[in-house]
């Protein structure tokens, strides 16, 4: 049991892991050793997570989440499954959290007085500076 939020747990099974070799650092055991983990958790067919969530999670997820609703991580940083593994685990947990939060609610709001008037005044400031760089007449005397 995964523990998200205090109202969000996901089942250990829900998860699936599988491992493949890995690109990245490993020495000697990167042709050898598959370390690297693809962790699925089928995020729309889940009885774990609200209906709110499972809304909001296709716009964070982006790429990680496939047409058919699974979330795929893959976790290479590390040289060992078992960090791997971890590593996944925990950006998931991260990005279930992010959903799970509520957006605040925007509030309209008026420019204040002082911001108009600072506005203003730099745009006649830049106004005056490009009239200035025309050509000035000049006076033949």
């Amino acid at each position: 049991m995964i523990q998200i939020t205090r109202t969000i747990a996901i089942e250990d099974r829900e998860l699936s892991f599988e491992f493949v070799r890995s690109s990245g650092p490993g020495g000697q055991n990167v042709n050898k050793v598959a370390t690297a983990v693809q962790l699925r958790f089928d995020a729309m067919a889940s009885p774990s997570l609200p209906e709110r969530v499972k809304e909001r999670l296709p716009k964070l997820a982006g790429r990680r989440m496939t047409a058919d609703g699974v979330i795929v991580i893959d976790a290479r940083r590390y040289r060992t499954q078992e960090r791997n593994r971890q590593d996944a685990t925990d950006r998931l947990i991260k990005l279930i959290r992010k959903a799970a939060a509520r957006p605040k609610r925007r509030r309209a709001t008026k420019p204040t007085r002082a911001s108009r008037e600072r506005r203003l005044t730099t745009k006649k400031r830049r106004g005056r500076l490009k009239r200035d760089r025309g050509a000035r007449p000049t006076s033949d005397d």
